[in-house]
């Protein structure tokens, strides 16, 4: 499996589900995956923002800037 290809599985298998984005600067949100671009543009739902491990506030749905991801993984919590 190319490069490419295990990307766009790993895409496929977390839209819909908990992820973590954390941004280059040390902000997390964690929400529902709604949607990803290949620019790294993400939409989340049910998005809370942590603050150096702190939850900070809580939005319905938000929308992450690619060039502001520094990655996103799974989330172990449930929503």
């Amino acid at each position: 499996m190319s490069r490419k290809e295990a990307l766009s599985s790993f895409i496929q298998q977390i839209h819909g589900r908990p992820v973590v984005v954390k941004l280059n600067s040390g902000v997390d949100y964690r929400g529902v995956l709604a949607c990803l671009d290949g620019y790294m543009n993400i939409a989340l739902e049910q998005t809370e923002e942590y603050v150096n491990g702190q939850l900070k506030n809580k939005y319905g749905d938000a929308f992450i800037r690619g060039n502001n991801v520094l990655y996103i993984s799974t989330s172990k919590r449930r929503m």
